[in-house]
């Protein structure tokens, strides 16, 4: 109530303005328009017209001091000296989205210019590509080399974890890296085999390979490509890619961990030399029961294997420890570090050479043989319809893959470079060059976390780096192949278990996701144990459905709060100086609120209930419960329904407890009258949600036998408002009950300095003193002497809370402007043909108890026993004793 009586103090007080502006007594004028709020009991007529609205936004334009065309009888007055001066302000109408303000937005509008740059759109390299300078070109041929040196290494590893011959990796390493660069936003990103994706091929060749065994592998792998690249590349010109972000990191980092232990356990046995004997395509556990089976039968490649895995990762660390000892020569170990998977396959290479040299027929180890020269395979590759429709199945994965693994790893390298990765374009580069690798006879090719990372560090500065690097595999594939034959297989898998078990998730970061989200934690461990006792397409969908069970869960179940008031204020450290005491709105439980403190309950016959989710038909139901059940609970049945006779009682109204005769009863709970919704977190409602309020409001109207009003604040979308209004919300249903109103009016921008019109400080309105009120003297108001920066102290004679003084008074001993004031105008906020939108809760209670919808609720309701019947009738009483 205090809070209302200064709103109405407030807005009731008379406002100055200019002489020129005051209308003549003696003729007939109409109204002033000041901005000025009517008072809390003149009721705003319904045929005013609107004050005109702007339609770039929200901002209304507001024409000051204009003659609107209302009757005075409509108009707020106020005395001062010999005239009357009458002020009013014109009403705000919102304009409501439609379909066709959506079509043309979003369609039809610069259609022509919107289409052209959605062409070049496509292709980033346009931007950049003309600012090319030398300097960039140095650091790209440095980095691109590096990454040519590593990936033709890997390429030929990943290629055996696919299932395919070695040169079919450098084919993907050399699409990837060379058509990457036309269509990419991320500089750092290197396409091309990676070990998740070339697991999953193994698994599609494997599943395909069974239904019909006349196909090949490659076969299978570069349709596989082609499928998954159309499938990517279709999203990214749909603008979709939005759909990767229903998957979390944990559901990633679980198939992504139970992937590497897939590929770790499955070449362990061509580590120790016995391949030929474990079946490496079962789960990961049978893989590892058939390894350590086997251990008796290990040959000489174990010695190449494991040597190498032990200098690999002396090497690695040994970098690491010299980098943190002598900065100065940090360069040179990061190119050691780099390169330490090339020097262990140059060194392997050489011995094996020097071994298997005279006995090439029958080498002692376990060789990579000839690998063919060139591009032996380019052509149209033979793909019949027959064979889409056996990967049918296999798809999803293989392109759930495809998109986690590329854009999480632009995305983080975007923001610890700073710069902007599209996630739509991504997905058209990584689809454009798995399309036109198949022509290759390429797998699919995806970015790699691994060789990005030494991309990044090497300082690459555009994405021409990959030309240089696909220059490198060409190299590779002409001139080195002879080489080739003698790679032992052992140093490709130690390469291959190096490379990959940085995969596996630390568990440190389990430890971390436990203590933020315990269901993400358990949906990582799901995650890992289904791929490794199942297979990693199962690991992969557990992950997936676990993630959309969890996420809808949280939707059909939103989290919503029933209101209540705690008075507050801003306490300085130093000192015992206390801000303005204001009113807000906390949990009614207390949740993320010091439970010491008291928070009281909204206003009687009132509910105050936030929702921090989108209302949709998932969570509509749970909405309604929660609304209903509280009304019930907290107030009465607005009319009695226990009738005197027991069969005329529905069978869903429970009955009444048995009194004794005579006993009078006191039901101090309210009738329910409002229902404030808080859409603050509210950002789209559906028909099923809308029909849910609208059940709602009849089963509580029922209960409360009287309309009750259903407000809403904080509405920040406009097609939410346009579906409750076209669902009856908004107004009153009764228009004859609403006789009197308040509106929530802000300042609005205030008119330039009339004296002096040049004055460039605007943000005052500087009037002659000869036209001021005559006011009495008041005590200064603490909310707005903080908002016009007023000092704290008690106004002088003659001199209100609009005085100000100019900045120029220090100067000049203020003779010019020591007597001026400031003037305020003001105007609607939001819309005010739907009063009960509000701009907040604060708003909507005001409205509530101006317009005295509260005062049934200050009578109790008293009910006797009926002698004739045990059950209870009720007795109105007419008192004036509020209920305390």
């Amino acid at each position: 109530m205090k809070l209302l009586s200064r709103l109405r103090q407030y807005f009731t007080e008379p406002v100055d303005i200019p002489q020129s502006h005051i209308p003549n007594p003696d003729t007939n004028a109409q109204p002033l328009h000041a901005g000025i709020a009517y008072p809390p009991e003149t009721a705003r007529p319904d045929e005013e017209e609107p004050s005109p609205s702007s339609k770039k936004g929200p901002t209304v334009r507001v024409v000051r001091h204009t003659v609107l065309n209302q009757p005075n009888e409509n108009a707020y007055s106020y005395s001062s000296n010999d005239r009357n001066i009458e002020l009013t302000y014109g009403e705000y109408e919102e304009q409501l989205p439609t379909v066709v303000d959506w079509l043309r937005t979003h369609v039809t509008d610069n259609l022509g210019s919107r289409s052209l740059n959605y062409v070049k759109s496509l292709f980033p390299i346009i931007q950049w590509l003309p600012n090319y300078n030398f300097h960039w070109l140095i650091f790209d041929v440095i980095a691109g080399v590096t990454v040519g040196c590593i990936v033709v290494p890997q390429g030929m590893s990943y290629a055996k974890v696919a299932g395919l011959p070695a040169e079919y990796g450098l084919y993907s390493s050399f699409v990837g890296v060379a058509i990457y660069c036309f269509f990419a936003t991320s500089k750092d990103v290197s396409i091309g085999p990676v070990a998740v994706m070339s697991l999953v091929t193994s698994e599609v060749i494997k599943n395909v390979s069974a239904k019909d065994p006349t196909y090949s592998a490659p076969q299978i792998g570069s349709c596989l490509a082609l499928l998954a690249g159309a499938v990517t590349c279709g999203i990214g010109l749909l603008r979709l890619g939005f759909i990767i972000e229903f998957i979390p990191i944990p559901a990633v980092a679980g198939f992504t961990t139970g992937s590497a232990l897939n590929i770790i356990s499955g070449q362990v046995p061509s580590l120790m030399g016995y391949k030929k004997l474990v079946s490496t395509h079962g789960a990961t556990y049978r893989i590892i029961i058939g390894t350590l089976k086997n251990l008796p039968h290990t040959k000489v490649d174990a010695a190449f294997g494991l040597v190498s895995l032990f200098i690999l990762y002396v090497i690695r660390y040994s970098c690491q420890f010299l980098t943190r000892r002598y900065p100065r020569g940090q360069r040179v170990f990061f190119l050691v570090n780099v390169l330490r998977s090339a020097v262990i396959i140059i060194i392997g290479t050489a011995i094996s050479y020097g071994v298997c040299k005279g006995r090439r027929e029958n080498p002692p180890i376990n060789i990579l043989l000839s690998v063919p020269r060139g591009f032996q395979h380019v052509g149209v590759p033979k793909i019949s319809k027959k064979l889409c429709a056996d990967m049918a199945s296999e798809l999803p994965v293989s392109v759930i893959v495809l998109l986690l693994e590329h854009i999480s790893i632009a995305k983080s390298f975007g923001r610890v470079n700073d710069y902007k990765v599209i996630p739509d374009q991504e997905l058209i580069a990584m689809g454009v060059t798995n399309l036109i690798g198949v022509f290759f006879n390429a797998y699919p090719a995806t970015g790699s976390f691994s060789r990005s990372a030494i991309k990044a560090k090497s300082g690459v500065r555009t994405p021409l780096a990959g030309i240089f690097t696909a220059a490198v595999v060409i190299l590779a594939l002409y001139c080195l192949t002879g080489a080739f034959y003698y790679i032992p297989n052992a140093v490709l898998s130690a390469v291959i278990i190096h490379s990959v078990f940085d995969l596996i998730l630390p568990w440190r970061q389990l430890v971390l996701f436990w203590r933020m989200q315990p269901l993400e934690a358990l949906i990582f461990l799901a995650s890992v144990l289904v791929s490794v006792f199942s297979s990693i397409e199962n690991g992969i969908y557990t992950a997936v459905c676990l993630s959309a069970a969890l996420l809808l869960f949280r939707i059909a179940k939103p989290s919503g709060s029933f209101l209540g008031t705690l008075k507050i204020a801003n306490k300085s450290l130093v000192g015992d100086d206390v801000g303005v005491i204001r009113d807000i709105y906390v949990p009614l439980d207390q949740k993320g609120v010091n439970p010491n403190l008291v928070i009281r309950d909204p206003p009687l016959g009132v509910l105050i209930f936030r929702l921090q989710e989108s209302f949709t038909y998932p969570n509509a139901q749970h909405v309604n419960s929660m609304l209903t059940t509280k009304a019930k609970d907290v107030t009465r049945r607005g009319k009695n329904v226990q009738v005197k006779k027991k069969q005329d009682r529905a069978w869903n109204d429970p009955p009444p407890k048995k009194q004794k005769k005579g006993v009078k009863i006191e039901d101090k709970r309210p009738l329910l009258r409002a229902i404030i919704l808080d859409f603050s977190a509210v950002n789209h409602i559906d028909t099923t949600g809308v029909q849910s309020l609208v059940d709602t409001r009849k089963e509580l109207e029922n209960y409360a036998d009287d309309e009750v009003e259903f407000h809403f604040t904080d509405i920040n979308n406009g097609w939410i408002k346009r579906t409750l209004i076209a669902a009856g919300f908004g107004k009153p249903r009764d228009a004859t009950k609403y006789t009197s109103r308040s509106i929530e009016v802000g300042s609005a921008a205030p008119l330039r300095d009339i004296e002096n019109p040049m004055v460039t400080d605007s943000s005052q309105l500087y009037m002659p003193s000869t036209v001021r009120m005559n006011r009495p003297r008041r005590e200064l108001d603490e909310e707005e002497a903080i908002e016009n920066n007023t000092p704290a102290k008690e106004f002088d004679e003659g001199e209100d809370s609009d005085s100000v003084s100019n900045p120029d008074d220090k100067k000049d001993g203020g003779s010019q402007f020591r007597s001026a004031f400031s003037h305020r105008e003001y105007c609607p906020v939001i819309s005010t043909k739907n009063p009960f939108f509000h701009v907040d809760v604060t708003s909507a209670i005001v409205d509530i108890s101006h317009r005295n919808v509260l005062d049934v609720n200050y009578k109790p309701q008293i009910t006797e026993t009926d002698p004739n019947n045990v059950e209870s009738v009720a007795v109105e009483e007419n008192k004036d004793k509020p209920v305390t």
